[in-house]
């Protein structure tokens, strides 16, 4: 019994070390799946082909269509992670406040755990399997009429015939709202719950309305919760590139698929500008990332108040 306490003061737990064992799988995933990449893309943006110091794969901040590809990420994921994170909110409110169904609740929150992990080339599939050029709603569609403008029908309906296009930007910001605002359900739920009765009945109390206690309670209490969430929503498009590439086979330039692109070497071939091109692109994601843990703790203060 000494002995234990003597090896527990000097730190010579023998339990201690047999539990860090079970973590040694988590640090070789760490490092090789992390770390190691990691220190190959900081290291291969300062270099050339040969090896040798340069800051001329930081050229790219000349080029237009690297500014393009960086400018056409940063809106495709702003719009998605304001439209996923508006409706999200919505459906989080809807199973949260006590109006809906428990089991169209306990469905809600399934499908949210799965649609929000439903991405890359499945995705892309279904969304051209149901709205290509030859998808179900598409043949739908082409069977109904419609009155254009002038008032005339339109016999039959064509979405490609009026300026929808799925491989397009505006199909792109579709198919990532699919995976966004699940998502936003499973992140905002948590603080909705947070919510107090009390609070409620406080305002109704002092006779505010259902329209006040949301602008001057509610609202600011989850105003961190919300900047918070669809930060998260921006940082998870703006790292997308899987389901855009299946989709629009690459005709649309977002930086991760010019970063493919270079690495690979099937069209440009200059993986160092391609690290890079990740270097910056680590840089945006890291400032997300300081803003969302911000926000989570000064989230975290109310909640546990």
């Amino acid at each position: 019994m000494k002995n234990k306490q003597l090896n527990r003061k000097s730190g010579k737990d023998p339990s201690r070390w047999k539990s860090l064992i079970g973590l040694l799988p988590f640090f070789f995933f760490i490092a090789f799946f992390l770390v190691m990449p990691s220190i190959t893309l900081f290291s291969g943006a300062f270099q050339d082909m040969d090896g040798q110091f340069t800051l001329a794969n930081f050229s790219f901040l000349q080029n237009t269509f690297a500014l393009k590809s960086y400018l056409t990420s940063i809106w495709v994921s702003l719009i998605t992670s304001v439209i996923g994170g508006a409706f999200g909110f919505f459906v989080a409110y809807a199973t949260t406040s006590g109006r809906a169904p428990r089991w169209m609740s306990t469905i809600l929150t399934t499908f949210s755990g799965l649609a929000a992990n439903f991405g890359g080339v499945p995705l892309a599939f279904a969304f051209i399997a149901t709205l290509g050029r030859t998808g179900f709603i598409t043949a739908l569609l082409k069977g109904i009429c419609l009155n254009g403008p002038d008032g005339a029908a339109i016999c039959p309906f064509n979405p490609y015939d009026h300026g929808f296009n799925l491989y397009s930007v505006v199909g792109l910001i579709l198919a990532y709202t699919y995976f966004q605002f699940p998502l936003m359900v499973l992140t905002i739920t948590p603080a909705l719950e947070g919510l107090k009765k009390e609070w409620v009945e406080a305002s109704t109390n002092l006779g505010s309305s259902s329209a006040q206690y949301w602008r001057y309670v509610a609202l600011p209490v989850l105003l961190p919760s919300l900047l918070g969430a669809t930060i998260l929503l921006f940082g998870n498009a703006f790292g997308a590139y899987a389901t855009a590439q299946a989709l629009t086979g690459g005709s649309i330039y977002l930086v991760t698929i010019m970063i493919g692109q270079q690495i690979r070497g099937d069209v440009l071939g200059n993986p160092n500008e391609g690290y890079a091109l990740a270097f910056g692109m680590v840089i945006i994601m890291s400032i997300t990332i300081f803003l969302y843990v911000m926000l989570q703790r000064k989230t975290a203060r109310w909640i546990k108040s």
